[in-house]
């Protein structure tokens, strides 16, 4: 009985090994916490917060009925340079990022380190509204563990006999690597240096690179190239009075024929801390359109936040997951000077 359990296990991994590889070619990892993860979602984020340097991470695990069906990990740290030497409210960012995607039971990986570099631009003297661009350089590896594909036909009353597999993997790659570039704009503006807004539009795989688990050598047609993904996002943090707030966010992003809308809010609520240091609850939702309810909690103390979702289909597939789709979690280190000029700039 183990036995078949087994099998059945490793028949299920090859069938999300298949539907990941045209998802692979149609749509990149994302996070539902898309507000947690600023250098996956803008290069113009880049230094662009109010601190000394910033670390952020995510962790998500998609469809937990699946075991290892898709994860996803992902840290960045970035830091704003030359501060003195630039003009006042004017902000130059670099930043390093990586990211781990394993899917089918680590059967079909991905994994990326990029740099990042950010201008923004102050259109007024107080730097409350700026413009600024960046850009992303990105070294990227596929990789294909062919020992846990396991196809229907294989499976024999003794167990599993060599066949398709063997077949389907004929002159594939174990690995491939390639580079990628990505480039976005943000726009950021407050309206009394206290409330903050943005708006920012975004692309990633500029160059579409080749990217092709087929041997060129021995097969034809084997030029497969990642489409452009674009993104337009934007959102901002409000005061509700003096204990309240409210942060809105939203993404719509389209890549060949996907695309994906979230939008949603928190309310933030102080449960005490420091003047300039509050501890704070948030309690929000998030909604991506035609697919699933994400439910959202936070609580942020000192320099720190941190963040945990849930995503709970709504659509057809709660059928296949039994409603289930995906922990999420992220968190936020700002470190912050003793005394530091407080500038408006987009929260997390």
């Amino acid at each position: 009985m183990t036995s078949t359990i087994n099998m059945m296990k490793k028949f299920i991994y090859t069938v999300i090994f298949i539907i990941g590889c045209f998802i692979a070619n149609a749509q990149d990892p994302h996070f539902s916490q898309f507000f947690s993860s600023p250098l996956t979602l803008n290069p113009a984020f880049t230094g662009k917060f109010d601190g000394l340097w910033r670390l952020t991470t995510n962790h998500r695990d998609q469809w937990p009925s699946i075991p290892k069906a898709y994860v996803t990990t992902t840290a960045s740290l970035d830091f704003p340079i030359m501060t003195k030497q630039l003009p006042e409210g004017d902000l130059f960012g670099i930043g390093i990022s990586g990211l781990s995607d394993a899917s089918s039971n680590d059967a079909l990986k991905l994994n990326y380190a990029s740099m990042s570099l950010s201008y923004h631009k102050a259109l007024d003297e107080d730097g409350f509204n700026t413009i600024g661009a960046g850009f992303q350089g990105t070294y990227s590896s596929s990789s294909i563990d062919f020992s846990k594909l396991t196809f229907e036909d294989e499976l024999q009353r003794n167990g599993f006999t060599p066949g398709t597999s063997a077949e389907y993997t004929k002159g594939l790659l174990p690995k491939v690597n390639y580079f990628d570039v990505n480039a976005g704009v943000l726009f950021s503006g407050s309206s009394d240096g206290q409330n903050n807004y943005y708006l920012g539009v975004s692309m990633y795989h500029i160059n579409k690179p080749k990217v092709s688990f087929r041997n060129s050598s021995t097969t034809s047609n084997s030029d497969w190239f990642l489409t452009n993904r674009f993104t337009v996002h934007g959102g901002g943090s409000f005061s509700l009075g003096q204990t309240t707030g409210l942060s809105v966010s939203f993404i719509e992003q389209m890549q060949n024929k996907s695309n994906e809308t979230v939008l949603g809010a928190a309310v933030s609520m102080r449960a005490g801390g420091l003047d300039d240091k509050p501890t704070n609850l948030y309690l929000g939702s998030w909604l991506r359109l035609n697919d699933a309810l994400i439910p959202y909690l936070g609580l942020e103390f000192g320099d720190l936040r941190i963040g945990t979702s849930y995503d709970f289909n709504i659509s057809d597939l709660k059928a296949v997951t039994n409603s289930k789709g995906g922990a999420e979690f992220s968190l936020i280190y700002i470190k912050h000077p003793v005394e530091y000029k407080g500038i408006p700039c987009p929260k997390f």
